[in-house]
């Protein structure tokens, strides 16, 4: 996501978000002594805390450690990941060849107290998890999600959906539908049109299908993204919007131990299930979150212990940070702590493909966006504005991700301006006028606009990308926007060229095609890219085990992305989380964006735990 640069905020900025916040903080832990709390600050603003209503990164980190799923990754695992029962009993029960998934909850978990309650406690049972599942299909949360929890095939769901949009009625959560039955307090069955061998990467999603009670979402209607209530380890204690976010540890949390398997080489892990292994969760009693877009400011407040954990050191400081990929010795003097690698995503820029100048599948359209791919210069964007930060994206495919080939070359990463002029001259495009800029060709002036945000680091990004532009006569306007306000744009289809990130939820590549799936457009398919042979590969991928058959359609995919254009991939993201000394056992999460829990306080820590 994107960073913002301003030195003249950082006194604002550095003290405000803090200012009214320990009048609210616990005054002591839950296992006595001082409360034990962590600050750190996110880069971009929050939209909201409804599951159902969300897709940004930032809320999805809240409402991961508010609500929880069935499922969860193990905190420890990586290389490979690792499911784990979060508050299901055991692993689901699948039969009928990945078309019956059976799951039983564990009984006396408790929702959060809440005035919906009446002051009664509020068990967590199978029929939440059935209603949850639904509110991703009522036509009035307008989910961006909701493609995506059609394609899982749950029999009878959508009909209802598609039931209340036809008749102009509310959507009826009451009915019985085939493929989502509770059959008893505890247990819930999915059954499903067609195998889903990967069904539980969504099940562990605890940001989007975490349970939810039905009495909370009908006791605050339209208010309810700003009333959280779940069975997670923390609830919501304080929000200023685009400001501030302070959550508590959950009183009435069930007992939980620290636990994990990390690999036996796993030395760091080893060492973080030695010191914790047995404890309860969660270990500390309160986060706040500032939102600090500045790149300097949020800097400045790590240096200055203001914040205890840096997410991604701001791509300015990280050669001070890490020179050579070695944590700097100046702050390991600090004990601060660093964890580095290449981060499970993609940034990219996508081509709106119903705008009338880069959009449409007609060969004139498809060089344009061909074109203006070859004249990006990736190798520039890394040395000059990410620090060497990254890596080449050759695909859609995210490090780590099944799949995912490092000796693989595309057409995608490919960098030549007499390539992409020559292309545009055999198409039309060309300079008549004699101005310098090229024009459509039908003769009429052609004006790219590239939506940004208004901060420092992502002016770098722009002015690059114009120089790239410029380079092969190609005129660039740029259209700046806060980043919701560009978000709340690009669902509607009014941006013609936006440049973002996505970080995969999983270890499967499914997330990242659907975001070219044509049933997704306004949705996760943000580029409205409407291919058929596409989506019969989507759909098909989805039905198959891992294996050649799945690999060689992936194959197909990956080609027809390439061939037509709609997303140009630029980088996968190297990531330098930092953690002051204080915060012990912080291990950055691959994927499922929980951490909090995990983590402990410890203001007399002084050894690192950083990965080797």
């Amino acid at each position: 996501m994107k960073r913002r640069t301003a030195i003249a905020a950082a006194p604002l900025l550095l003290g405000a978000p803090w200012a009214t916040a320990a009048a609210s903080a616990p005054a002591a832990s839950a296992g006595g002594g001082a409360a034990k709390v962590l600050r750190y600050a996110f880069v971009a603003a929050e939209t909201g805390f409804d599951p159902a209503k969300i897709s940004d990164l930032y809320s999805r980190i809240c409402t991961a450690h508010m609500f929880e799923a069935l499922y969860r990754f193990d905190y420890l695992a990586r290389g490979p990941s690792k499911v784990v029962p979060h508050v299901a009993a055991a692993m689901p029960e699948i039969t009928d060849d990945f078309k019956t998934w059976t799951i039983r909850i564990l009984p006396g978990i408790y929702f959060t107290d809440d005035p919906a309650f009446k002051g009664k406690p509020r068990e967590l049972v199978a029929a939440d998890f059935a209603y949850s599942w639904k509110r991703h299909f009522d036509p009035v949360n307008k989910d961006p999600n909701y493609t995506g929890f059609k394609e899982e095939g749950v029999l009878g769901v959508d009909e209802l959906r598609q039931a209340a949009i036809r008749d102009k009625k509310p959507f009826d959560y009451d009915r019985e539908v085939e493929g989502l039955r509770v059959l008893d307090r505890y247990t819930l069955q999915f059954r499903l049109a067609q195998p889903r061998p990967r069904l539980l990467y969504t099940l562990v999603d605890s940001s989007l299908i975490g349970a939810m009670a039905r009495e909370v979402v009908e006791f605050y209607g339209d208010n309810i993204a700003e009333h959280p209530v779940g069975t997670g380890p923390f609830r919501l204690a304080q929000w200023r919007r685009s400001s501030f976010i302070a959550f508590d540890r959950n009183p009435t949390y069930r007992k939980v131990r620290y636990d994990g398997e990390p690999a036996a080489d796993d030395a760091v892990g080893q060492a973080m299930l030695a010191r914790f292994k047995g404890r309860e969760l969660p270990m500390i009693d309160r986060v706040e979150v500032a939102i600090i877009e500045e790149s300097q400011p949020r800097w400045l407040s790590f240096l200055n212990s203001e914040i205890d954990v840096l997410m991604s050191v701001p791509l300015e400081f990280a050669a001070q940070a890490a020179p050579g990929g070695k944590l700097a010795p100046w702050l390991a003097k600090r004990g601060v702590q660093m964890d580095r690698f290449a981060n499970a995503d993609r940034t990219l820029y996508y081509f709106n493909m119903e705008d009338p100048i880069v959009g449409g599948m007609a060969p004139e359209k498809v060089a344009l966006r061909r074109a203006i791919a070859l004249a990006t210069d990736v190798d520039a964007e890394i040395a000059q504005v990410r620090r060497g930060q990254a890596i080449p994206a050759q695909s859609t495919v995210a490090p780590g991700g099944w799949s995912y080939d490092p000796a693989y070359r595309s057409e995608n990463a490919v960098y030549s301006p007499a390539r992409a002029k020559a292309l545009l001259d055999l198409y039309g495009y060309v300079d008549r006028d004699g101005d310098g800029w090229r024009e459509l060709p039908d003769g009429k002036p052609m004006v790219i606009e590239y939506a940004t945000t208004p901060d420092a680091i992502s002016r770098q990004f722009d002015e690059l990308w114009k120089k790239n532009m410029d380079a092969v006569g190609v005129r660039l306007k740029i259209k700046t926007a806060k980043w919701p306000e560009q978000l709340k744009a690009a669902r509607a289809g009014q941006l013609m060229i936006w440049q973002l990130g996505y970080s995969s939820s999983s270890p499967d590549v499914q997330d990242g095609l659907q975001t070219l799936y044509s049933p997704a457009s306004g949705g996760q398919n943000l580029s409205r890219f409407k291919l058929p042979r596409f989506d019969e590969i989507f759909q098909k991928m989805q039905s198959l085990p891992d294996g050649p058959q799945r690999l060689a359609l992936m194959h197909e995919a990956r080609d027809l992305i390439t061939a037509y254009m709609p997303q140009k991939y630029n980088v996968h993201r190297i990531v330098t989380w930092l953690a002051q000394p204080r915060v012990v056992g912080l291990r950055a999460p691959m994927y499922g964006n929980q951490f909090w829990q995990f983590i402990d306080i410890d203001e007399n820590n002084g050894k690192m735990l950083a990965r080797k």
